[in-house]
């Protein structure tokens, strides 16, 4: 899993059936210190992110599994949202 911040939503007058009803969203992926990692991504949410919120997500075939309809293209997907880091030094 990955820690990311949504920065938005993603927004598509056509889309693949199998994400009828999947709400996608721009996801900046961070570090464990809540700093941005490469290129943003849009992701599936499947847990009602809002932009700001701290979240984790996974990507690949998982992904894809985390939807209603398990055969679909994604590519990425929200699984939940953070509450609280805690790293030790």
């Amino acid at each position: 899993m990955k820690l990311g911040r949504v920065m938005g939503s993603v927004v598509c007058t056509r889309k693949d059936p199998s994400f009828e009803g999947v709400t996608l969203l721009l996801v900046q992926p961070l570090d464990e210190q809540k700093k941005p990692v490469g290129d943003m991504i849009a992701a599936c949410d499947t847990v009602q992110a809002g932009p700001g919120d701290l979240v984790f997500f996974e990507g690949g075939r998982e992904a894809a599994m985390a939807l209603p309809n398990a055969f679909n293209p994604s590519d990425a997907s929200v699984l939940g949202i953070v509450d609280d880091i805690g790293v030790q030094a």
